[in-house]
């Protein structure tokens, strides 16, 4: 299924990079996204009623966009004692974890007659995107709107797509109706995203939007990057595992196939220093694959994407998986704090073999909507700090006005700018 691929010793990036495998935004449908977008603007809640009805089989004649009260109920009803517990333990912890990421106002008066400063402040409403169709993402209404609420965000908006009777997932609109997201919308797909950035009848607009979704949302978002703010570009989940020869096939093996399990474009790569268990978690990824209940769609992302390294060294396999930057790191060595301070480039990192990438999915507190496609090099986790937005506050007496003009009057004229110049040396007279 998966051939062991030994990579020379002091192999350079160069030549590293040529074997790794290559992930990209798949483009080739924008022109069908640009099209859905453009009749959800002109035709609004008829256009996203027409899309339910090809895209999901869903008749929302007559069927409010909005959930309704009932609804939630039944849901909560539905969904059990148990689940309701599990998402308040890990709502509990989410909402722990994020309040450390809390940004303060702040302003200088350091100099006489000066202040400076910056304000920070929510963003006043937010679009939240959360899958459906091939499975409900209950955790990621967690993910997308805990941090909203701790930032302070007063209105958050939520779209979740809807089965052929125009019903959500309960276990969905349980976790939203747990942590008080009462604004959600049977909504699926681009047509969201474009509800979410220009507005309907039954939708308000929104300031930002949040939340990963298939090809069709991810280049909707991107599409619609200016009119609103978004997170990210999310692209199919992402594993790497660094393995030293003390390391647990049996849990390796379990975490590629748990990221294995969400669609054919999922991606799961070991890189180890010991051949004996990378034939061990190929012979557990065999045997684990025969019970698992999405085993077709985990052996065709195996197939397509699944790789197996063999390094001489550790510091070979910190270097290989920064060149990746994936989404989640696993560090499975017998000391994997000490490889900590070397890692680069990753959206979460786990330490350790009970510390499963699984945990960080669900209720281990930190955030699960990562970035991918190696845009971990130069991206952050969603946070409070995407919910946010920093204003610059100035404030000068006329005394150091007058200090920094001639400054500001060179500068300006530098460039050419005249009437700023002009805006300074108008007060200068005055000042004189």
């Amino acid at each position: 299924m998966i051939e062991i691929e030994e990579l020379a010793p002091d192999i350079s990036e160069e030549e590293m990079a040529v074997t790794l495998p290559k992930r990209s935004l798949d483009e080739s449908k924008t022109e069908l996204v640009q099209r859905i977008i453009d009749k959800v603007r002109s035709k609004g809640d008829s256009a996203l009623r027409g899309f339910a009805a090809q895209f999901d089989g869903a008749d929302l004649k007559g069927i409010p966009l909005a959930i309704q009260a009932e609804e939630f109920r039944e849901a909560r009803g539905m969904a059990g004692k148990d689940f309701v517990q599990a998402i308040n333990l890990a709502k509990e912890r989410i909402w722990r974890y994020h309040e450390k990421q809390i940004q303060e106002s702040w302003f200088d008066k350091s100099e006489a007659g000066v202040l400076l400063g910056q304000k920070v402040s929510p963003i006043g409403r937010v679009g939240i995107y959360v899958p459906g169709g091939t499975a409900a993402y209950p955790s990621s209404v967690l993910m997308n709107a805990l941090p909203a609420q701790v930032a302070g965000v007063n209105e958050i908006a939520m779209c979740v797509p809807c089965d052929e009777n125009g019903r959500v997932n309960p276990y969905t609109l349980t976790a939203a109706a747990e942590i008080g997201v009462k604004e959600v919308y049977r909504v699926g797909g681009a047509g969201a995203i474009a509800a979410l950035a220009y507005g309907t009848e039954s939708i308000k607009r929104v300031d930002k939007i949040t939340g990963p979704g298939n090809i069709y949302v991810t280049l909707a978002k991107k599409l619609v990057f200016g009119v609103v703010d978004i997170d990210m570009l999310a692209g199919p989940s992402e594993i790497v595992i660094i393995a030293d020869e003390g390391s647990n096939a049996k849990y390796i093996a379990a975490d590629m196939l748990g990221q294995a399990e969400h669609d054919q474009d999922a991606m799961a790569v070991l890189i180890t220093t010991s051949r004996k268990l990378a034939e061990d978690v190929l012979a557990e990824l065999e045997l684990q694959l025969e019970s698992l209940a999405r085993g077709d769609v985990a052996k065709e992302a195996l197939k397509r994407w699944a790789r197996i390294f063999l390094v001489k060294r550790l510091d070979e396999a910190l270097r290989m998986a920064n060149l990746i930057a994936p989404e989640h790191l696993e560090i499975m060595t017998a000391k994997p704090e000490a490889l900590l301070a070397d890692v680069r480039n990753a959206g979460a990192v786990f330490l350790g073999e009970y510390t499963p990438e699984a945990l960080g999915d669900y209720a281990a507190g930190s955030n699960h909507i990562l970035p991918t496609m190696g845009t971990a090099a130069f991206s952050s986790p969603l946070g409070v700090h995407d919910f946010v937005k920093r204003t610059s506050v100035l404030s000068f007496d006329q005394k150091e006005f007058k200090r920094l003009a001639p400054a500001v009057e060179i500068l300006a004229e530098a460039e050419g700018l005249s009437a700023h110049s002009k805006s300074i040396s108008v007060r200068m007279m005055d000042v004189e």
